[in-house]
């Protein structure tokens, strides 16, 4: 049974019960998305210090391999102690943030699809095409951030904002706002952003390490994605790629890719920007990124994905080659119709 119930204060609106249920669980496990970006991992680590149940019983799920080395300052600021197998059957609740559908959630293989069996599951999230797959559902796209929601959470709670909590909330609101550059920086994130200042976000090293801290294999895989990037369609579309043996010659796994995103999109004039990756071989992820008022939500969808409306993405069952080679025609005419 779903919560229709809310309640308001300053404008935000939240389902009733969710912090009354936080509150009362003694044993939650906190999940997010498949490889975790910042925006993922500060929600988690806000919620599991914030809620953490019985003392020291609080886990966050991220099985082995799925935070990249450029985000391991966060696991590290953190230290939090990770759920295995034994604490997923032991929970009496489940929190998951910024994640969209249940089949998304970054939980250890082992565990099945049926890895809540039946207890109550907590889903906030900001993405359009969440599912509403939570027995409590707090979905607001019109958030910049996961991290926007919780820090919204966080204080209507009236619960502390410690110097470590309030650093993870501002890194993943910088994160998912591109340093507050996107139309997703609304006047409420950048008050929840000098809120968090205030309160000692550690702004400096959060700079540092997510724009100014690229390892020597990132910084191989960039030139790769640069080296690969293409214009086409009369310069609205810019597209770049990296196959599976790229990413591993440059000493990178799937789990480092994330703002790579970024580099084609940051040509002028483009409408619309594309990354195909080929973390496994024959899969690709796509990320879709919207500029000038574009959105490929729908366009995301269409290819079996989700997302937001201006940021969105999908996996194909295909190499890099026949991802592009489908994929850039249906762009390109997606464009003709935008005119």
């Amino acid at each position: 049974m779903r919560e229709l119930t809310t309640i308001e204060a300053d404008g935000v609106r939240l389902p009733g019960k969710l912090i009354e249920t936080l509150s009362r669980w003694r044993r939650p496990v906190v999940i997010g998305h498949v490889r975790p970006d910042t925006d993922c991992l500060g929600a988690m680590f806000a919620v599991a210090s914030t809620w953490p149940g019985a003392p020291g019983k609080a886990r966050v799920s991220l099985p082995e391999g799925s935070v990249s080395r450029r985000l391991r300052f966060l696991t590290d600021w953190a230290d939090m102690p990770l759920a295995s197998d034994a604490d997923f059957a032991e929970a009496d609740g489940f929190v998951v943030v910024d994640t969209a559908k249940k089949s998304r959630c970054n939980v250890n293989r082992t565990l099945g699809e049926d890895w809540s069996d039946g207890r109550p599951v907590v889903n906030v999230d900001h993405h359009t095409s969440n599912t509403q797959f939570g027995d409590l559902n707090w979905v607001d796209a019109q958030a910049g951030s996961a991290c926007e929601l919780v820090y919204r959470l966080v204080r209507l709670a009236e619960r502390p904002m410690p110097e470590l909590v309030a650093s993870y909330l501002y890194a993943g609101i910088h994160s998912d706002t591109v340093g507050f550059s996107l139309q997703s920086t609304t006047s409420s994130a950048l008050h929840a952003a000098a809120d968090l200042v205030d309160s000692g976000a550690r702004v400096a090293e959060i700079g540092e390490k997510l724009c100014r801290s690229q390892s020597k294999p990132e910084f191989d895989l960039n030139r790769i994605i640069y080296d690969n990037t293409r214009v086409v369609a009369d310069g609205r579309l810019a597209y770049s790629c990296a196959s599976y043996d790229e990413i591993k010659a440059a000493g990178c796994s799937f789990a480092d890719i994330d703002d790579q995103a970024e580099i084609p999109r940051s040509l002028e004039g483009i409408l619309m920007a594309i990354l195909f990756t080929e973390g496994k071989q024959g899969k690709t992820r796509l990320n879709l990124r919207g500029e000038g008022g574009l959105e490929v939500l729908e366009f995301a969808r269409e290819l079996g994905g989700g997302g937001h409306a201006q940021a969105a993405g999908a996996i194909l069952e295909a190499s890099i080659e026949e991802a592009v080679a489908r994929v850039v025609p249906l762009a390109t005419a997606m464009l003709d119709r935008q005119g």
